[in-house]
This record gives C-alpha cells, sequence and structure tokens, in this order.
C-alpha cells in the first residue's frame, strides 16, 4: 500500500478509480498545504481536471522547493495541450484511466524513489530494481510472476484467496478466471529452486500461503 498525497481544489475529491485501489490517500488544498504532509508520502498526485491554474502553481510551488516525492498529474484529455516542462511533474494521466492504470502508474512513480527491500529466509526482492533472488542467485522472472512472488513474501503465513491475488497482482480491471493465479504459481513453483517451492503452498478450495519454514 502506497502513500498518496492528492491535491485538489475545495470541495472536489479523489476520483474514484483512484480510490478503489485502497491506498493511504491524503487530501490537501494546494501545493503549499501539500508541503505539510509530505512526511510518510510515496507520490503526490495533482488534479487539474478542473482549475489548470491553481494546478499549475501547486506543482511549480513542490518543484520549486525539490521534493524528493514524485509528483503526477490528472488531467482532462482537452487540457493536454496547455502542459509543458515548466509544470515541473513526473508523470500524468487522464481522467478517464481505470484503476488497473493508475496502479501501474504509480508503481512506476514511486519505484525509482523506492529503496525497500524484502525477504525471507534466502529469497530476497529488490521492490527498485524488480528482481528477486534466491542464494544470491537472480530468479528470470516475468513482470507478473515477480509481483506475485513480492505479494505472497510481504504476507507470511496469511491464506491468501485466488480472488485476492487477483485484484492485488493483475488488478481490479483483469477480467480472466482465477485460473490464471494457479497457472503463474505452478509456473513460479518451479522457477525457485526445489529448496524453496514447497514454500508456496496450496490451500484447498481456497488459495496459497506462503510459508517461509516449509
Amino acid at each position: 500500500m502506497a502513500h498518496v498525497l492528492f491535491v485538489c481544489p475545495a470541495g472536489l475529491i479523489p476520483p474514484e478509480n483512484l480510490v478503489l485501489l485502497q491506498h493511504e490517500l491524503v487530501v490537501a488544498a494546494n501545493g503549499t498545504e501539500a508541503l505539510n504532509n509530505l512526511e510518510i508520502t510515496d507520490a503526490v498526485v495533482v488534479d487539474a481536471r478542473e482549475e489548470l491554474a491553481a494546478a499549475r502553481s501547486s506543482c511549480q510551488v513542490l518543484a520549486a522547493v525539490g521534493v524528493e516525492e514524485p509528483v503526477m498529474l490528472l488531467v482532462a484529455p482537452e487540457s493536454l495541450s496547455v502542459v509543458s516542462p515548466e509544470w515541473g511533474i513526473d508523470d500524468l494521466i487522464l481522467e478517464s484511466a481505470r484503476p488497473a492504470e493508475w496502479e501501474l502508474r504509480l508503481r512506476l512513480l514511486i519505484a525509482p524513489h523506492a529503496h525497500s527491500t524484502l525477504s525471507s529466509g534466502s529469497i530476497e526482492i529488490d521492490e527498485s530494481a524488480c528482481t528477486a533472488t534466491v542464494d544470491g542467485d537472480q530468479l528470470d522472472l516475468t513482470y507478473t510472476e515477480f509481483e506475485l512472488l513480492k505479494f505472497l513474501v510481504a504476507h507470511p503465513g496469511r491464506v491468501l484467496s485466488r480472488e485476492e491475488l487477483l485484484k492485488n497482482v493483475w488488478g481490479y480491471d483483469y477480467y480472466g478466471g482465477t485460473r490464471t493465479v494457479d497457472v503463474h504459481v505452478r509456473r513460479l513453483r518451479a522457477k525457485l529452486s526445489t529448496e524453496y517451492d514447497q514454500c508456496i503452498g496450496t490451500v484447498r478450495n481456497v488459495g496459497y500461503r506462503f510459508d517461509p519454514r516449509a
């Protein structure tokens, strides 16, 4: 879960497709107010759907003080022509974006600024580099396999249903069946050494559980 600071004029609220992702959202009315809420923020989203001048001012305030947190602009398609490098943003997203696109863009935006690692025994995951190693040897994982392993390792001992894994790894816009979870778990087990493949246990009729002691 990421901590997202959403900057928008009073009376406006974050878009539903962002709220659905269950990230920790804090709302600020402008760039100046946002500066007081950056302590635990992973990314800043500035709302330019209605008040472009106010959004530009907020972006420039954040850029002027050199905030380390990445800044994303939420904008309507008809306003794209007025956005320029002078705004000082790191990325932008259209108001029509679905939850899966929000999730992906936030991950990509935050990743270069994150330096966190997850580890369980000899399994180590570098979130910023999107790599996973076992006993120091890097695993050849696809993006989805990496995200699946990361989510499992981040919740050791917890039974995770296939539906929960679909929601958190594939995203809300994935319309495939839960069978794809089984396929990816099987592939992931095959890429782990025989010493560690049993760490991903099957919970009959429910889903999977990562047990580092297995």
